[in-house]
């Protein structure tokens, strides 16, 4: 069969995070790898999706009150006025709805900008629709976008950018000026920006997400995505969404319904108790996750980080390594899995721009989205080697 395969799948190899966290279930290792919350899901939207499974919402669905809520959602906190009959496809998670928006505007040929480093899967899906990939550096410590770089890479070739706030790997939130600029070269270029704004409401120390359909002139040019899955701690429910441009928005539901055809039925159900939540969830959400991170950050200190770049937002904690340290970003990662029974992602997966930049192979992601039970044990593995003195390949 192997000679039957396409030239696409021949170029598609397996995703790293998922190869670490496979091997973290073999080694019995501790996960801070792939970013999935290891602790229950709110009590209240689990008894809804037991509710609808019982109550026989089993069949292909579409449930349009989760259109009505997005649509309040985005009037409430943006200031956007979205038609929930004609403006927002309903997808299995925000992968398959990221996938089919890709789908949607890009032909054979069509340009891409992608902000690097970046989310593995947007490459994917770009290249399976004919796309190319064209990769726009942020600048390391900070991950700042350097304005003048990011519009020399607009030509007249290019249909779309891709802009991912809160950012995975970094944490960075785009800042309103960097979101003018983006939304500068848009609309100079006429072009369509393609979010991903999973992490929307999972930001810290008073940052805000924006999302760059508000500014003006872009609402008509922007494709939202985004889904229940971190904010609900839900990433097996395959709950997301599009929200866009009518003709846009009917292009994606058209190539979802031809892929998959229905988003989970009982999940769907679900997913109006967990989008009608109080503010005090967003704000105990972000607190929790504030107080993850900040221990995280003094964990990986204590085995000789400096974190030079706290992050704004997200699940993850994308550090370089020790100055000191020889080691690449996969060989250390190899080194705490043997010494430490720890399993991190090394950065250069993320990275897909110049690769004589030394940079790409010295950060390491740690996802902080676990129980105080996983974060405690990892912390105890670090302390039983720094109390040994044991492993100087890890510990600086």
């Amino acid at each position: 069969m192997e000679g039957k395969l396409s030239s696409v799948a021949k170029n598609f190899t397996p995703s790293s995070i998922q190869e670490l966290s496979q091997l973290a279930q073999k080694c019995n290792a501790i996960n801070l790898a792939e970013g999935f919350p290891d602790f229950p899901a709110p009590p209240c939207i689990k008894e809804a999706a037991v509710s609808a499974i019982n109550n026989d919402f089993n069949q292909y669905r579409r449930v349009q009150g989760i259109c009505d809520q997005l649509a309040l959602k985005m009037k409430k906190t943006h200031g956007l006025n979205v038609n929930p009959l004609t403006d927002i496809a309903i997808c299995c998670g925000q992968s398959e709805a990221f996938a089919a928006a890709i789908f949607s505007i890009i032909n054979q040929g069509d340009e891409v900008l992608l902000f690097d480093p970046c989310y593995e899967t947007y490459e994917g899906c770009i290249t399976l629709a004919g796309g190319i990939p064209v990769y726009v550096a942020l600048e390391p410590p900070q991950w700042t976008l350097d304005p003048e770089k990011l519009m020399r890479s607009f030509t007249s070739r290019t249909k779309a950018i891709v802009l991912n706030s809160p950012h995975n790997p970094t944490g960075k939130v785009f800042s309103r000026d960097e979101l003018e600029i983006i939304a500068e070269g848009c609309r100079r270029w006429d072009c369509v920006a393609i979010t991903d704004e999973v992490y929307e409401y999972i930001t810290y120390d008073n940052q805000k997400h924006e999302t760059i359909a508000k500014l003006p002139g872009m609402q008509e040019r922007t494709i939202i995505t985004s889904s229940l899955s971190k904010t609900f701690s839900v990433t097996g429910w395959r709950i997301g969404w599009a929200i866009a441009p009518a003709s846009a928005a009917s292009a994606i539901q058209n190539i979802h319904i031809r892929i998959t055809d229905s988003a989970p039925a009982p999940f769907q159900e679900a997913a109006l108790t967990a989008l009608r939540s109080p503010i005090e969830y967003f704000e105990t959400l972000r607190g929790e996750y504030e107080l993850k991170r900040d221990f995280c950050m003094k964990l990986l200190g204590s085995i000789g980080f400096q974190i030079q770049f706290k992050p704004q937002g997200s699940l993850f904690l994308f550090s370089e390594l020790p100055k000191d340290c020889l080691l690449s970003d996969v060989e250390y990662v190899e080194e705490l899995i043997k010494q430490a029974g720890v399993v991190v992602v090394p950065g250069r997966g993320f990275f897909h721009g110049n690769e004589s930049c030394n940079y790409q192979k010295r950060y390491i992601r740690v996802a902080f989205c676990k129980s105080g039970a996983t974060l405690n044990a990892a912390a105890q593995k670090f302390g039983e080697l720094i109390n040994a003195k044991a492993c100087p390949k890890i510990l600086y």
